[in-house]
């Protein structure tokens, strides 16, 4: 199952999510993409899918963090430390653009 997780600077939220997809692979994405951010609704994962709030299109989740542009899920750098996942801080700020709704 997807987990959704936030980090706030300043008066501002991301929201990014984690899922370990069909091929076992652990991948991140924003909880937005280019075309649909600015509804702020991100995605819900819908067995081996996820899909869009906004628009309802569906991302199969061996998709996820491999293709960017349009609809899909906003890639989030992500490494693997053993059975952690590690993500930085400076990869999740540079999704702000994707959550400033101001």
């Amino acid at each position: 199952k997807a987990r959704h997780f936030s980090y706030s600077v300043g008066k501002q939220t991301i929201t990014y999510f984690i899922l370990k997809s069909s091929d076992g692979v652990i991948r991140a994405a924003f909880d937005a993409c280019d075309v649909c951010w600015p509804a702020g609704k991100g995605y819900y994962q819908e067995g081996d899918y996820m899909v869009c709030r906004n628009c309802g299109r569906r991302f199969a989740s061996v998709l996820v963090n491999e293709v960017k542009g349009g609809c899909n899920p906003a890639p989030l750098n992500r490494a693997m430390n053993g059975d952690q996942v590690v993500i930085q801080v400076k990869d999740i700020l540079e999704g702000k653009r994707y959550f400033n709704f101001s």
